[in-house]
């Protein structure tokens, strides 16, 4: 497989993520160790979406957000629902768009050049599974194609990954 670059991917964020879906599906196919489908997933966007600097999962285990595989600088290890970003997402369910992170309550800061950050849980049925967290260095970066485009690459994960281990 060849090395993909930020620079191969289209600038229009509905292409984009087209791409990466279909990259996204391509690489779980036939996979459905979740372990190995989130790193990929976790590369694959780290790399595809400009100006990001941090992308990655947080696993629900026994009542806290886990740190999962991701791409980026060392990150917060356990994150209780309700709390920062991660947290609120996890807890309501429900994807947070937050375009100043320092504006958001209880926002958990792992690294100080993150600006704006999405968050969309992983929810199967009523199970929280985990949240998909990216972040980047510029204000005001997600909208509302960075969610539908994240969401559905939540979906494909949900339905695509043995979540028992």
């Amino acid at each position: 497989m060849a090395a993909w670059r930020r620079t191969d991917y289209p600038r229009d964020k509905e292409a984009c993520y087209r791409l990466v879906h279909s990259q996204l599906s391509a690489l779980t196919e036939g996979e459905r160790d979740a372990t190995a489908n989130l790193a990929n997933a976790a590369a694959l966007i780290y790399q595809a979406l400009p100006d990001l600097n941090w992308a990655g999962f947080y696993l629900y285990k026994q009542g806290m957000l886990v740190l999962g595989p991701f791409q980026g600088l060392p990150a917060c290890v356990r994150i209780p629902p309700g709390r920062g970003v991660c947290g609120t997402a996890a807890l309501e369910r429900r994807t947070q768009v937050v375009p100043d992170v320092h504006a958001f309550p209880g926002h958990i800061a792992c690294d100080a050049a993150s600006r704006s950050e999405i968050v969309v849980p992983l929810v199967d049925g009523e199970r929280l599974l985990g949240v998909l967290d990216v972040d980047s260095p510029l204000s005001g970066r997600f909208d509302e194609a960075d969610r539908e485009g994240l969401e559905a690459l939540a979906r494909l994960l949900i339905a695509g990954c043995d979540w028992d281990g």
